[in-house]
């Protein structure tokens, strides 16, 4: 039973059930000594609302809802109206819990978050394992993680193999393979082997520690619009004072002044907003989306234009091998890539590893290990593989050790580096014989995002750092129209390109990951980074944070945020409706205090219960646009 008082909602549970079977009792005029049970339902659910009033109304002058629905009740006992003054106690008290329930469930799947990061790491020093609070993990020491633990820091695997569960964090469902050289995030599970990782993220730089500090700061309150909802509530306060004592004069019938009261409570329209607004922050949770504010969701409804950085947020932030060019007639491309890749293999160079990347699964297992190997840090490498002399690296370093054929390559090149790529030149033998071409990868589904805004008639642009012709090309590949790309921006670009188009009236939402997109980020109508491969500042800039970095999400989160708004219109315009409604029904008396309170605190259910609609609102939405 202890446990029961200990448990809030329980306990509210217990008390509404205990007074509605008072209140039934009442209605039947079972009494008890002389007592009419809804007496029961006054004192354990009217109480605590008589006290809220006055406290808030005594310390902060705070003229809100729970003042009317005081005066309605206190107004129903003194002209001996129990029924109805146990009524409007009892049916306010289940409103206030119907919301607290669907808040507590939009609210899940975020709070989760909080509760994830392990609370104790295994150092390993000296061969020596330790077990130390996962707080204390010091940068670029060695944790080991074994089967069933959650991971405490982000890191690289040093050795070990294993498939870690990163649903809570991503919302992927199916386990993610990771080996030696792969990156684990905080917060997912090892699923089955023991591995190692040097930790690169600690404490508060992890991305669980991120993650739970966005937890925090998501509040429904700071919606501009709740707060228009808490102006009206004291409004209303003074119009229903007024007219409950203008009909009481014009009629002098007490009765129908405190139906008035009753019917008057603004309940409806105050819970119209807030479950709203958490219903769709619990929706977007679920599809990997962490939400700030309300407020982020109301200012994302009404963006005309989405602007994207390119590198990490269009991209993927890795190179890819997108071409091979042979300059010499003695070597074909595959002669080019493998003799490339033979070079590039002890070196950790990521264009190196992306030339690796590029060679058939077969051809990699088998690929030798060079001779005489070099690096030359930021310019290149050399070695002797089967009897030749191989430099692979700049051009201008390959000119400076020496080769020829420079101006042929040059020129080759130029068509790759036009669209944005970068080039990896190959010299055999003291000439250079070709190069390789790479490219940041498209994220799959980019042209797809971009059809799903237009069809809600949002236009996106591209903002980034690259020339004309290589923003072109991606914009052409993402689907994105040339009058909206804006090529060579700094960050100071960014931000007045943003201003420019507020003084415009064009509300425009920024996606972006990096350092450099973090002042845009904020300055924007409404900020979204990338929450994986995102850096701390652009996070901590965003008003909405993408957990698992998929932009294909966006135009699904613009359809919720719009079908939010909607939803609170929706919600408003009842809870108005039905207290005009009922008012002008209990100003002519055809209403009494105890249908009253059924009808209006009826709004309420069904302002709270349509609410939580937006919890299922689909996935596929999307998809289906």
């Amino acid at each position: 039973m202890h446990a029961v008082w200990q448990d809030e909602p329980r306990r509210q549970i217990v008390l509404i059930v205990v007074s509605a079977i008072a209140l039934l009792l009442g209605f039947f005029d079972i009494t008890v000594s002389g007592i009419d049970l809804s007496w029961v339902a006054i004192l354990l659910c009217g109480t605590p609302i008589v006290i809220e009033a006055a406290i808030g109304l005594i310390t902060r002058f705070d003229v809100k809802a729970d003042l009317l629905v005081s005066l309605a009740l206190i107004a129903s006992v003194i002209i001996g109206e129990y029924f109805a003054a146990g009524e409007v106690a009892v049916i306010m008290q289940l409103g206030a819990l119907l919301e607290e329930m669907t808040v507590a469930k939009a609210r899940k799947g975020i709070e989760r978050l909080a509760s994830l990061a392990p609370e104790t790491a295994r150092v390993i020093s000296s061969g020596t394992e330790r077990i130390i609070p996962a707080s204390e993990v010091k940068k670029g020491e060695t944790i080991r993680v074994n089967p069933g633990e959650t991971v405490p820091v982000d890191g690289e695997i040093l050795s070990g193999s294993t498939s870690v569960d990163e649903s809570v964090l991503t919302g992927e469902p199916i386990p993610v393979d990771k080996a030696a050289g792969d990156h684990v995030m905080s917060g997912s599970i090892n699923r089955f082997g023991v591995f190692e990782l040097r930790a690169d993220a600690v404490g508060e730089s992890s991305t669980i520690a991120r993650m739970a500090k966005l937890v925090e700061s998501a509040d429904a309150s700071r919606a501009k619009i709740v707060r228009l909802a808490d102006r009206w509530a004291a409004w209303i306060v003074a119009s229903a004072l007024s007219m409950a004592f203008i009909t009481w004069l014009a009629t002098g019938e007490e009765i129908r002044a405190v139906t008035i009261l009753v019917v008057f409570c603004p309940c409806a329209l105050v819970l119209a907003t807030p479950t709203a607004v958490m219903a769709a922050i619990g929706c977007a949770t679920k599809r990997g989306v962490l939400v700030r504010e309300g407020d982020a969701l109301e200012r994302l409804a009404e963006i005309d234009r989405a602007a994207f950085d390119k590198t990490g947020t269009l991209t993927t932030g890795e190179p890819t091998l997108c071409g091979v060019k042979s300059l010499s007639s003695a070597y074909t491309e595959s002669d080019i890539l493998r003799l490339a890749a033979i070079a590039e293999k002890p070196s950790s160079h990521p264009l190196g590893r992306a030339i690796i990347r590029g060679l058939k699964d077969a051809e990699r297992a088998q690929l030798p290990n060079p001779n005489d190997f070099k690096m030359e840090s930021g310019s290149g490498v050399s070695a002797r593989i089967e009897g030749r002399a191989v430099a692979v690296g700049r051009l201008s370093w390959l000119k400076r050790i020496g080769a020829v054929g420079i101006e042929e390559a040059q020129s080759a090149a130029a068509v790759f580096e036009a669209e944005g790529a970068t080039t990896v030149f190959i010299a055999l033998d003291g000439t250079v014989a070709g190069f390789m071409a790479l490219s940041d990868a498209m994220r799959p589904g980019i042209a797809n995002v971009m059809r799903n805004l237009e069809k809600q008639n949002v236009s996106p642009m591209l903002m980034t750092g690259d020339h004309k012709e290589a923003a072109e090309h991606v914009a052409k590949e993402a689907g994105i129209d040339e009058r909206f790309v804006d090529a060579g921006c700094m960050p100071e670009d960014k931000l007045r390109r943003l201003e420019s188009l507020e003084r415009a009236t064009i509300r425009t939402a920024m996606v972006g990951d990096g350092i450099n997109d973090a002042p845009a980020l904020k300055r924007a109508w409404v900020g979204i980074a990338m929450g994986g491969i995102g850096s701390d500042f652009a996070v901590n800039a965003a008003d909405i944070v993408l957990v698992r970095d998929d932009i294909r999400v966006i135009p699904w989160l613009v359809r919720l945020s719009r079908r939010m708004m909607r939803m609170i219109r929706f919600n408003i315009t009842l809870a108005m409706g039905i207290n005009f409604l009922a008012i002008i029904l209990a100003a002519l008396g055809l209403m009494g205090p105890v249908l009253g309170a059924l009808v209006h605190n009826a709004g309420s259910v069904i302002v709270i219960l349509n609410s939580a609609r937006l919890l299922r609102t689909p996935a596929e939405e999307d998809q289906k646009s």
